[in-house]
């Protein structure tokens, strides 16, 4: 060969390695995953020492825990939002109270580590100890970041089998950082199926992506369980709940019973409005008479008192935030209702603010137990949900109390911009099935309004006021009003002119209340009740009944 010829044959040849170990690189760069791990430090978040990263079921927290004294600490908020909301704070005794179904227990708190309660810092930390006392979790402590993954659903979850040993990776891709590795036969829970990758958990606490193929299909699991929770035991009638209001302003009005319930029938339960908060120690007024007692358990009728937070006096926030307050309030009301001889007690706090909500939630909580200890049926009244009274909690309300009532009028309301109607058929059903989203149809009952508003416009101005069934009807035939049945509404409409005013009314009457009485049978609810006593007019009650027997 030509020696001039050998040095470009070396230099092609070189080119054509160069070439393929391009080639091949480029192959192994797109086609060859990766095992490099995934620096942990910044996958938890940089976890400073006697700290601990927080993993709940298929979520990595930015809040810490503790680690100290062989213990680990989780802060009372995390455990509040993720694991457990009945650990209470209360800030007037220093501890941390828990309510089980038949016991109030509590727990001081220490400034030194080792205890169950650890108030570091301004910081409430429940023991993960104390947190298992009462909630059924499984909890792992690891190193190297220090974390502990806890998980707490044990039914209702999916999982999916690894069939082949493998990676889960932080990001959905071969070339995405490796968290873990996993062997065939490991259980993962499942989180989401994507194209070609899988987004999964693993037990001790790795949330990220594994390729589709390399798992089973997702299948519902069950996991056997010990833990033993004390169950709440309902106090609920046999037959449907058919329940009035009746609204009595002093202790002498109490003779009217007779009169006002002459008339009356099918009703099972009536709730005076007896007792109310009188100030913010937890004092109450209580205008209950044995007589009208004696009165209603002869007509059949079981009693509920009402007691309300109405009071000007009354900071439901102040009130209900101190247990000393909690606590005389529970044991005023208790007492009067036991010294009564009455059936139930029929809690209706109203406008409840935001702050309020997780102390309104443990004041029945610890309600519950006194009532069921002296066999008082507890009902709660709440007005429909909306996304302003999340923070009455229903679903909370429900574990604990024995009827979840939805006051369902008032769509309406003196002060409302524009004229309506109190309770709508379709806004009324929609109030139904949110509660029903939150608590068991067969404890739930549904308020209808006896009374309606009737609106009146004068130069521009709107104004309404409150008049029942009778007091409707003479208002429409008084003033020669044009009316129809309104299909939206399921009501009867009337409207007139009069002295330069325009008036618009929604009525309700034998009809409109038959519909609101087939939605409590469509749902299968625990009953119905209505608003007030002294509102309707003597047809009305057949009406109620004859619906409500639909459902017996």
């Amino acid at each position: 060969m030509d020696r001039k010829k050998k040095p470009v044959i070396l230099v092609c040849v070189l080119i054509l390695v160069v070439a393929l170990v391009g080639v091949a690189v480029h192959v192994i760069m797109k086609y060859v995953p990766t095992r490099q791990r995934m620096d942990l430090n910044e996958y938890y978040g940089q976890v400073a020492d006697g700290q601990c990263a927080i993993i709940v079921g298929t979520e990595r927290l930015e809040s810490r825990g503790l680690v100290s004294d062989n213990k680990t600490y989780i802060p009372i908020d995390v455990v509040d939002s993720y694991i457990n909301q009945r650990y209470y704070w209360d800030s007037e005794g220093q501890q941390v109270l828990y309510a089980t179904p038949t016991q109030l227990t509590s727990q001081p708190a220490q400034v030194d580590s080792g205890s169950e309660v650890w108030l570091k810092d301004g910081v409430v930390y429940l023991s993960v100890d104390y947190i298992k006392q009462y909630t059924d979790i499984d909890a792992y402590v690891y190193t190297d970041p220090a974390r502990i993954t806890i998980q707490k659903q044990f039914s209702g979850i999916q999982t999916v089998q690894v069939q082949k040993d493998t990676y889960v990776r932080y990001q959905g891709g071969i070339k995405s950082p490796v968290l873990t590795k996993v062997s065939k036969g490991d259980s993962l829970i499942f989180m989401q199926e994507l194209e070609n990758w899988t987004q999964v958990a693993t037990w001790d606490g790795y949330i990220g992506y594994i390729e589709k193929s390399r798992i089973s299909v997702p299948e519902d699991t069950t996991l056997e369980r010990d833990f033993q929770a004390e169950q709440y035991n309902y106090i609920t009638m046999d037959q449907k709940v058919n329940m009035v209001w009746h609204q009595v302003m002093s202790q002498e009005a109490n003779s009217t019973f007779a009169e006002a319930t002459q008339n009356m029938t099918g009703v099972n339960v009536i709730s005076p409005t007896w007792f109310a908060v009188q100030d913010n120690a937890g004092n109450i007024s209580n205008i209950a008479t044995a007589d009208y007692v004696a009165q209603a358990h002869e007509k059949g009728l079981k009693i509920w008192g009402l007691v309300d937070n109405f009071s000007e006096n009354v900071n439901t926030s102040e009130l209900l935030a101190k247990t000393s307050a909690r606590q005389n309030l529970i044991s005023q009301l208790v007492n009067a209702a036991v010294g009564a001889g009455i059936d139930g007690i029929n809690v209706d706090f109203e406008y409840l603010k935001e702050d309020v909500g997780v102390h309104f939630l443990e004041f029945l909580r610890e309600l519950s137990i006194e009532c069921h200890k002296n066999n008082l049926v507890l009902s709660v009244d709440n007005p429909p949900p909306a996304e302003y009274t999340s923070h009455y909690d229903r679903a909370e309300q429900g574990r604990v109390v024995d009827y979840v009532v939805i006051m369902g009028y008032d769509e309406h309301y003196v002060g409302s911009e524009e004229a309506g109607s109190v309770a709508s058929l379709p806004w009324v059903e929609q109030g139904i099935q949110d509660t029903l989203a939150e608590v068991p149809a067969e404890r739930v009952i549904n308020a209808m309004p006896f009374y309606t508003r009737l609106w009146k416009t004068e130069a521009g101005t709107l104004s309404s006021e409150a008049i029942g069934m009778d007091a409707a009807a003479e208002v429409l035939t008084t003033n020669n009003a044009e009316t129809y049945w309104d299909n939206t509404t399921s009501q009867q409409y009337g409207e007139y002119e009069k002295d330069n005013c325009s008036y618009k009314i929604w009525v309700e009457n034998a009809d409109s209340i038959a519909a609101k009485v087939q939605l409590a049978v469509k749902y299968n609810l625990a009953g119905v009740s209505a608003w007030k006593l002294g509102f309707e007019n003597s047809g009305i009650w057949q009406v109620i009944s004859d619906n409500l027997a639909a459902a017996q």
